[in-house]
């Protein structure tokens, strides 16, 4: 049974710090490459940070670039990723996603949701100025 599950949202005032964390298991997510997405409602979902299956290579959205950074744990039984989040502004407010995709190996980190397959049932951040 596939499960990815996020944790680490809460309310956090401006500047200030999260990290969130997915455990993914039921798969052999460590060779999957992974991503965190996030949306407003109203709005699409927004790519946000993306790692390939070795985590040796990430992306990043425009928008958060210098400030978040995303790793992972390729354990044996369940794949952690993290997204480290700071100086946090009222504009990432959003519902948080984890996101694997189901190729195995991708050299290339995916930062399109088209290109993931399992999706979590996100985590709320709010950011308040």
């Amino acid at each position: 049974q596939v499960q990815l599950g996020e944790s680490g949202g809460g309310l956090v005032q401006a500047g200030g710090s999260l990290r969130l964390s997915c455990a993914a298991s039921g798969r052999k997510f460590s060779s999957y490459a992974m991503g965190w997405f996030r949306q407003v409602p109203g709005k699409e979902r927004e790519f946000v940070a993306g790692i390939n299956w070795s985590g040796h290579t990430t992306d990043y959205g425009d928008s958060v670039k210098g400030r978040f950074t995303i790793s992972r744990d390729n354990a044996e039984n369940t794949v952690t990723v993290y997204l480290q989040m700071n100086s946090l502004k009222p504009e990432d407010t959003a519902v948080y996603y984890c996101a694997a995709s189901s190729i195995s190996h991708s050299i290339s980190v995916l930062t399109t949701t088209p290109d993931y397959d399992y999706w979590g049932q996100g985590t709320q951040v709010t950011v308040s100025s």
